[in-house]
């Protein structure tokens, strides 16, 4: 029978074969330690304390000096973890960490979700592999406010990288997935909240890497109803032969939903819940999602292929839920999956994403996530990776076979890191 510190070992053993010296693997070893061990704070100096091997000097070198590249070991987590979740989608989000001070790399005052206001803090867009009973991340950006881009003297002290400037969120979040599909990874689904969603070139980027969405919304994006048609005034022979436009103006989602009527819509259980099924009420709609910016893309699209553009607005599936005991509609996503994709499937994946705020709170709250003290690039880094290969193993302990074999670990202690 292994126990959980020998099965740790060999998780380190292969998760971190990558890093060249053995010295800085066992250093690898003692800061997961520290991030699974009980205690409120996961910062170095507390974990170094709580270990009996713990070295915070030792450590400190390893996280914020050694040059030991994350990108390989995080590689290697998605190689072993894809397979053990076995996702119904990939699930975009960004999660805020709080930070006092000025120094800390690319903290800036933004709109921080874990305060719910603006604040000091620093932004991380995440890719996750999710099911409906487990999930792990597998890609980390961080995001670089624009006035980092604009500061050589922060830039050099947090030694941020030459190449990496100010980049919007959802640029971050399609370079996450093209370099996991350099790895051969490939979402089998894509969901994002609202964020993302309502971003057009969001949208058109998954469109163009042949990626199936279903995406939050918010009520105020604009479509039009998938059978209306644009058309162009007659040609009187001068000029520039009129461009086709849809003649009425494109509604907002919430409009067209709430013009479908109550009975439109239909009960679907999506998961069991602690307190029972999960059910509400919905409806999907074929509409041709509006706006300047989608009629800009698809302009561009139709020209590139064909060398003119028709007008006609592309299609998409909009989802709406109206709950029961609402006076109206209350949620939106838009979806490029096949037309008559079911409608539970639908929502089974428009909901999925609950599984990305559970692996936020055992990131935080757990694993320390937001407890680095460090202020560097390199620092920050490593030890997201490394709370990544926290997260990572206590995920594999949990969807291991009850069975004690040498291949299957055992998973009888709910808590397997207080023995590590």
């Amino acid at each position: 029978m292994f126990s959980a510190r020998a099965k740790l070992a060999l998780f380190v053993a292969d998760v971190f074969a990558s890093v060249p010296r053995k010295d800085q693997r066992a250093k690898g070893d003692c800061y997961l330690r520290g991030l699974m061990l009980d205690g409120r704070r996961k910062s170095i100096q507390p974990m170094a304390e709580r270990l009996p091997d713990g070295n915070e000097q030792n450590l400190q070198q390893f996280v914020n000096q050694s040059p030991w590249d994350p990108v390989p070991v995080r590689r290697r987590i998605a190689e072993r973890m894809v397979p053990q979740v076995g996702p119904d989608a990939w699930a975009v989000d960004d999660v805020s960490l709080p930070k006092d001070g000025k120094m800390s790399v690319a903290v800036a005052r933004q709109y921080c979700g874990a305060l719910g206001k603006r604040a000091n803090c620093q932004v991380a867009v995440s890719v996750h592999a999710v099911s409906d009973t487990a999930s792990c991340p597998l890609q980390w950006r961080l995001f670089a406010p624009q006035e980092w881009a604009d500061d050589p003297v922060r830039r050099r002290k947090t030694q941020i990288p030459q190449e990496v400037g100010h980049r919007e969120k959802w640029r971050l979040a399609l370079d996450s997935i093209d370099e996991l599909a350099g790895w051969g990874f490939l979402p089998p689904v894509l969901v994002a909240d609202a964020g993302y969603g309502q971003n057009a070139d969001f949208r058109d980027g998954l469109d163009g890497r042949g990626i199936g969405y279903v995406v939050a919304v918010r009520s105020d994006v604009t479509a039009h109803p998938h059978d209306a048609q644009p058309s162009a005034p007659a040609w009187s022979g001068n000029g520039r032969k009129p461009q086709p436009l849809y003649r009425d103006k494109p509604s907002p989602v919430a409009v067209l939903a709430a013009g479908q009527g109550r009975q439109a819509f239909t009960e679907v259980t999506w998961r069991g819940g602690s307190r029972g099924p999960m059910r509400s009420r919905f409806l999907a709609l074929r509409v041709r999602p509006a706006g300047v910016r989608a009629r800009r893309l698809a302009q561009a699209a139709a020209t590139a292929e064909h060398g003119q553009w028709d007008g006609v607005l592309p299609e998409a599936t909009l989802l709406v839920e109206w709950p029961a005991d609402a006076e109206a509609p209350t949620d939106y996503w838009l979806s490029n999956l096949p037309d008559g994709t079911p409608l539970a499937e639908l929502v089974r994946l428009a909901k999925i994403r609950w599984r990305v705020e559970h692996d936020y709170r055992e990131l935080k709250h757990g694993l320390g996530l937001d407890h680095f003290e460090g202020r560097s690039w390199t620092g920050w880094h490593h030890h997201v990776t490394l709370v990544t290969a926290a997260h990572a193993f206590l995920t594999e302990q949990r969807l291991a076979p009850k069975a004690d074999t040498p291949d299957s670990p055992s998973t009888r202690s709910s808590t397997p890191s207080r023995t590590c």
